[in-house]
């Protein structure tokens, strides 16, 4: 499960990324997304909470969209950060590559993987990171 992307990369990915879609991202300050999220944007990023269950709410001072095919400006989110079951990566996957024309990057949490998605969206051209967390990850670049 463990990603093989170098640091070079991972450098990258923090210092060019502007907009990140964060799937699952939850209302309640003691879950790990929402964590996350309020350091990206402590850091500088814009969020576009994705939540079917808080749809329409303000999540972090952002509407939380439905999924990812309902962001407004879609052709503006750079990232999908996933905080999802395994099982659910596939979909998510889809739905980032059918509605997001600018999106470079797939981001799966910490214990999240799916091979077969990854190497999808690999092949759609998306740099792919599993089994890792920005919050932990990008300091050392920003």
């Amino acid at each position: 499960m463990e990603d093989c992307m170098s640091e070079d990369q991972i450098g990258r990915i923090a210092r060019e990324t502007r907009t990140i879609a964060v799937v699952g991202l939850s209302p309640k300050a003691d879950r790990p997304s929402f964590s996350v999220a309020r350091y990206l944007q402590s850091a500088g990023f814009r969020i576009i909470p994705v939540n079917p269950g808080h749809a329409g709410e303000l999540i972090l001072g952002e509407v939380c969209q439905q999924d990812l095919s309902a962001i407004p400006d879609s052709g503006t989110v750079d990232m999908v950060d996933i905080f999802r079951r395994p099982e659910a990566v596939p979909q998510i996957v889809d739905e980032a590559l059918a509605s997001l024309p600018s999106l470079r990057v797939i981001w799966m949490q910490i214990g999240v993987a799916h091979a077969a998605a990854a190497a999808k969206a690999r092949d759609a051209g998306i740099t792919v990171i599993e089994n890792r967390c920005p919050k932990i990850d990008f300091p050392r670049y920003l």
